[in-house]
């Protein structure tokens, strides 16, 4: 702890996932010792469900709400103050730098443009561009040693989503969903909500299933209305004749799942219809923010225009929560965060637009005794470097990728509120203090929501997969409300 620490759209085909699937698989190793073992054939078929499953050992989460700043939110002008860059701004910068552009790339060092002030019982300081931040510090928990060590996007955003920087392999909201299933039957247990102005970068990876089965592939919720499509029935299928077809369709789909036993893809095919039929009431219902108080919607911003969309996306995932989702990731566009130039500019209007849905989000989940039992994460696959990129002038100028030391913030569900966790090195380049590999972070979470080994494993082919993969993740103690 640093010395701050002074308190504690897919096709229809893919449309949602819940329901009952039994699909053959070959055999299921239940541990590390039996990874080393011959194969052993298994004597029952694993079932592939949305079922709630008990965790392994004791839980204190049950829900994530992921923040997913995506393109970098510069960590050394919003949550990670560094004097010396003040003292030495537009001075070469003294060592080594890791650039990502070069050709853009410069030595002279970039003082923030912005004050931080120390706030809350615990004191952490925030930048004047996070005011909404400032009010909730003693129910976050600020960790300033990120690290994935791939400067690219990408790759970075696969070691925080997917725990490896390869693509291809199951999101941490496909994991989480196939580990414990979903506490609700009408809603999906899995959701995406992306930004109107364009997908992040890697597009439907985020919250891909990878070669976990097609029922634990997220379900985008779309940015503006209809947010899901074809959820209202055209009228000549309205009542009786669409419980009609669909029976008869499920009748199909069944006898050719027994035809084809172990095709995933259909068996969640037939899960999704079922689900779809339930969610034309339970999902207007959740969904409709109209309901919520005049006082909610001005908490949230969504009587602002600068934060009226990302504020009404915040609501919305409260809501899912609050009715049994499991796991929300909500989006900001393409490179929203990707400042290598006119950051006194971009920097702000980022702020503007999260800051105020992203605190409120925390205090109305507080407020409903939700925040307990709930992970929020705010933060994006890296940080910025210390140093100027596109020396064109003070309105032009910007900062380079930087996945070697970053922040991001936590709250609820377990992890310890008030404080900083880590530190970088005085000018904002290297995590050197309490390091949190992405590993980590995941060994912590999947800690939180009581999973081990066994229901983090799943058998594709000859080989034992799981979220962490063989990496030396570890529980972060320092992170924890009851450590």
């Amino acid at each position: 702890m640093t010395n701050e620490s002074s308190c504690s759209n897919t096709s229809r085909r893919r449309f949602l996932g819940a329901g009952l699937a039994n699909v053959a698989l070959a055999w299921l190793l239940q541990n590390e010792e039996a990874r080393a073992a011959p194969f052993q054939p298994s004597l029952e078929k694993p079932v592939f469900d949305l079922t709630p499953k008990t965790p392994e050992k004791p839980a204190q989460a049950r829900a994530v709400i992921s923040l997913f700043m995506q393109g970098g939110p510069s960590h050394v002008d919003l949550l990670d103050p560094k004097p010396i860059l003040t003292k030495l701004d537009g001075q070469d910068f003294p060592g080594a730098i890791k650039y990502d552009n070069a050709a853009q790339a410069s030595t002279k060092v970039l003082g923030s443009p912005w004050k931080f002030w120390q706030h809350g019982q615990c004191g952490t300081s925030v930048s004047e561009l996070l005011p909404h931040l400032s009010d909730i510090v003693d129910d976050i928990t600020v960790v300033r040693s990120m690290h994935t060590g791939v400067n690219n996007h990408g790759q970075s955003i696969h070691a925080l989503n997917s725990g490896r920087i390869q693509r291809g392999r199951p999101s941490l909201g496909s994991w989480l969903t196939y580990a414990l299933g979903a506490e609700t039957d009408n809603l999906p247990a899995y959701v995406a909500m992306t930004d109107p102005k364009g997908l992040p970068v890697e597009g439907v990876l985020n919250w891909n299933n990878g070669w976990l089965p097609s029922l634990y592939q997220g379900t985008v919720i779309r940015p503006r209305e209809p947010r899901i499509l074809n959820l209202e029935p055209p009228e000549y299928l309205r009542g009786a004749a669409q419980r009609n077809y669909l029976d008869f369709v499920n009748r199909l789909n069944r006898e050719q799942l027994e035809r084809n036993p172990g095709e995933l893809d259909l068996a969640a095919r037939i899960s999704n219809f079922e689900l779809a039929a339930r969610m034309q009431s339970a999902a207007r219902e959740a969904l409709d923010i109209h309901q919520e108080t005049a006082a909610t919607h001005r908490m949230y911003g969504i009587d602002e225009p600068a934060t009226q969309e990302y504020g009404s996306r915040c609501l919305i995932a409260r809501r899912l929560v609050e009715r049994g989702v499991r796991f929300v990731q909500v989006f900001t566009k393409n490179q929203f965060w990707d400042h290598h130039g006119s950051l006194r500019s971009a920097l702000p209007a980022a702020c503007l637009k999260t800051d105020k849905p992203a605190a409120a989000l925390v205090k109305d989940l507080k407020q409903r005794g939700l925040l307990e039992s709930t992970v929020v994460h705010w933060g994006g696959e890296m940080g910025r470097l210390p140093v100027i990129q596109n020396d064109a002038g003070p309105a032009k100028v910007g900062r380079d990728h930087n996945t070697y030391g970053f922040t991001m913030w936590l709250a609820g569900g377990g992890f310890k509120a008030g404080g900083v966790y880590g530190a970088t090195d005085e000018f904002g380049h290297h995590a050197v203090e309490n390091v949190v590999n992405h590993y980590d972070y995941h060994a912590t979470l999947l800690h939180l929501f009581g999973l081990g080994e066994k229901q983090m494993t799943f058998q594709r082919n000859t080989r034992n997969e799981s979220l962490l993969d063989g990496q030396p993740g570890k529980v972060l103690a320092g992170l924890l409300e009851s450590a």
